[in-house]
């Protein structure tokens, strides 16, 4: 009896073990992280394998009771994940994966995917590490993907996860990023050169954009810029919109002074080929190591044009601001010279969504095949490696698709989840190559359910924008490719008759809009033929036509096997799933099992009742 007791002494001794609150041996480091929260409690950790599609978090909160991560949507946080966690005051462990079946209540689910690393808890933090894979078989769980992705926090101050408004936070992070600014060459001989306006007085408008002209770093060879960032005033971040640097031809004659970039004098509006930008939501950027923005030879521009888009909504008077933009410089050459393409729909007023609209399509076609002619020179192959997306409020999606000889190849890039608080560059995890006569399509979406007029394209912030800019190499001289919709058509199907544009866009107004007619004029938008508008450095102009092509979309691809999965209609694999792979790569660390916390409770009441016996 004594020998039979002893064992199971021993048995639930072993189950209990490997679930107290500490990690088992080393975990490697996790290269990105971001506080969740206004007040610094909530820091996440994270990264990825991208070849075995799993990724690996780490929440540390300040608190001793229970801690969740999980993703969200825009909307609602019914139907997010969470995977929730803590340490219970006898140094035993629980985890879980559930879900909110509404905003406040949370349910397990029925199938487990994420794998605890560690769950410690000291005099401050608690702090879980756990992985789970890109896309699970799981319905309740959703994907991480390489569109912007909602993060979700929460915690309480004891062990019992109840969902407290006050103590749950959602954070818009691009989490796969492909490139770490640490695993860049950053020069020993690097030289910072300001590109920015000084005490400029922001006028008390909605909207102004304030541009000025300024001289590149003068050098005596050849230098590259590797880096940019934005250089901001701290009480003037929420006003500042965008931040661009366009590179002017040499041959420009320039104004001096500080004006408005597209008003009365068009001297302003001059140099058209962005070298870099930022927009809100943005950091700094460093180009990969075999690129750079040439300066210092006779074919690269001497001057840039800067344009700052303030948005001053709420007319705060006597506001002075010096914003602009950090580059940073070496003589240590690399390989190509980059330059950048801008992409989309021209911005004028023929670009229009109509109000009380769930979902509406624009769409903005390039053809290259004039750009060997308007380069003056051989136009090589263009190599894509990073892009920046932009909308402005009501944009809800954007995707760049490339077509060749009729055939769509891929999606060069697209966010599905795109927000308006979080515009930065991102990089590509393979260079696209574009082929003199490929097409590029930009593709967005937008929502107006709370909006009763007509949005029209425009420099306001409550105007709209459909951009996408290639940061490619070598670099040409085509500065910008973007279409637009033939209007006058788009009116006739919508019954309007007009004869001319302006017509067609006042035509517009007249339109009562339904569910029914926001997808008349979709789909008029799209059958339309597209006039496509390509200009150089040099401000030369040309013009061509082409019809907007059937996207393909992009196949999800198989789910991730796990403990209880369910195969989802459209995994087309016959399984439904593939089989899991190891932990993150480079970990040597082994997982932690852990009990529920209903076993841990009998465990403990088992023990007790052994040693009494004993």
């Amino acid at each position: 009896m004594a020998c039979a007791l002893l064992f199971w002494l021993l048995l639930f001794t072993a189950l209990a073990t490997p679930s107290q609150g500490k990690r088992l041996g080393p975990t490697p480091r996790l290269r990105y992280s971001r506080f969740l929260d206004p007040s610094n409690a909530v820091f996440l950790r994270w990264d990825f394998d991208f070849e075995a599609e799993v990724i690996t978090f780490e929440l540390q909160v300040r608190t001793a009771g229970w801690v969740g991560l999980g993703v969200t949507n825009r909307y609602s946080r019914a139907g997010s994940d969470l995977v929730v966690g803590g340490v219970l005051p006898d140094g035993n462990v629980y985890f879980s994966d559930q879900h909110l079946v509404d905003e406040d209540t949370l349910e397990e689910d029925g199938s487990q995917d994420a794998e605890l690393q560690g769950l410690t808890e000291d005099a401050v933090y608690t702090t879980m590490r756990f992985s789970r894979p890109f896309r699970s078989c799981d319905p309740h769980d959703r994907d991480i993907t390489s569109d912007t992705v909602r993060v979700l926090a929460a915690y309480g101050l004891d062990d019992t996860p109840k969902m407290d408004r006050e103590r749950t936070f959602v954070k818009p992070i691009f989490l796969l990023q492909i490139i770490h600014p640490d695993d860049l060459d950053a020069p020993e001989d690097t030289i910072i050169h300001d590109l920015e306006i000084t005490d400029f007085l922001i006028p008390e408008d909605d909207t102004t954009y304030a541009c000025t002209f300024l001289p590149l770093p003068i050098v005596s060879k050849k230098h590259h810029i590797y880096k940019f960032e934005p250089k901001l005033v701290q009480h003037n971040e929420t006003i500042v919109h965008h931040i661009l640097v366009y590179a002017c031809g040499n041959a420009s004659t320039l104004p001096t002074g500080i004006s408005d970039c597209y008003g009365a004098d068009p001297a302003f509006s001059l140099c058209s080929q962005v070298i870099v930008g930022w927009a809100v939501g943005g950091t700094s950027y460093q180009f990969p190591d075999d690129v750079g923005i040439s300066i210092g030879t006779p074919l690269d521009p001497q001057w840039i044009r800067l344009e700052i888009h303030y948005s001053n909504f709420h007319n705060l008077p006597g506001l002075y601001d010096s914003t602009g933009i950090r580059v940073y410089y070496t003589e240590h050459l690399r390989k190509y010279d980059m330059g950048v393409l801008q992409l989309g729909v021209f911005t004028f007023p023929i670009h229009f969504i109509p109000p009380g609209a769930e979902s509406f399509m624009s769409y903005g076609l390039c053809k290259t095949e004039k750009f060997e002619e308007m380069n003056g020179a051989p136009v090589p192959d263009i190599k894509v490696f990073g892009y920046l997306l932009h909308t402005h409020l009501a944009g809800r999606a954007l995707q760049a698709v490339q077509y060749r000889n009729g055939t769509q190849l891929h999606v060069i890039c697209k966010d599905d989840a795109y927000d308006f608080n979080l515009q930065e560059t991102r990089d590509l995890p393979y260079r696209a190559v574009i082929k003199p006569g490929d097409e590029l399509l930009i593709e967005c979406r937008y929502q107006t359910l709370d909006r009763d007029s007509l949005t029209f394209g425009g420099p306001s912030t409550i105007n709209e924008m459909c951009l996408i800019f290639f940061f490619y190499y070598p670099r040409n001289n085509i500065s910008s490719c973007q279409g637009y919709t033939d209007i006058i058509y788009v009116a006739h199907e919508l019954g309007e008759e007009v004869s001319d544009s302006m017509e067609g866009m006042m035509a517009l107004s007249n339109v009562e809009w339904t569910p029914e007619s926001i997808k008349k004029a979709e789909k008029a938008c799209k059958e339309a033929q597209q006039t496509v508008i390509i200009k150089t450095i040099d401000e030369l102009v040309e013009n061509t036509t082409g019809w907007i092509r059937d996207i393909n979309p992009t196949p999800r691809g198989p789910c991730l096997e796990s403990s209880g999965g369910k195969v989802e209609p459209q995994d087309k694999t016959p399984a439904g799933f593939r089989a899991a792979p190891v932990v993150l790569s480079g970990s040597s660390s082994t997982p932690l099992r852990c009990l529920p916390l209903a076993a841990l409770l009998f465990g403990q009441g088992a023990l007790s009742w052994l040693l009494a016996t004993v």
